[in-house]
């Protein structure tokens, strides 16, 4: 199963998922540079994504930590989701979210995602 990832700058990655995942996990072993800095506690906004519109609807809704956690971060919409709070399942196979620029992490991108 795979996630496709767009970045601030536009580049676009289609990273392998596991089932059972966190979003933020995945985007994270794959070396993209992501701040999740609390490690998926939910106690920060530093892993803040859009969800592509055609996903929305397919995830769980945001708990009232997470939206209380939103509330801190730039530029949210009815698109915005914490990533460490997005569970990989096979339905969600082809997932597209874009990375908010405030959640990218200055470390250079130590591996490049493709998959097959």
């Amino acid at each position: 199963m795979f996630l496709n990832l767009r970045m601030p700058d536009g580049t676009t990655h289609r990273l392998e998922a596991l089932e059972g995942w966190r979003v933020m996990e995945v985007i994270r072993d794959w070396g993209l540079p992501i701040k999740a800095e609390c490690g998926g506690a939910c106690a920060c906004a530093t892993c803040h994504v859009w969800v592509g519109e055609k996903w929305v609807a397919m995830l769980t809704p945001p708990s009232g930590e997470e939206l209380e956690m939103l509330d801190g971060a730039f530029n949210v919409d009815e698109r915005s989701r914490l990533c460490c709070q997005i569970i990989m399942a096979k339905e969600l196979d082809g997932l597209e979210i874009t990375l908010a620029p405030e959640s990218l992490a200055d470390a250079p991108v130590a591996r490049v995602a493709v998959g097959g």
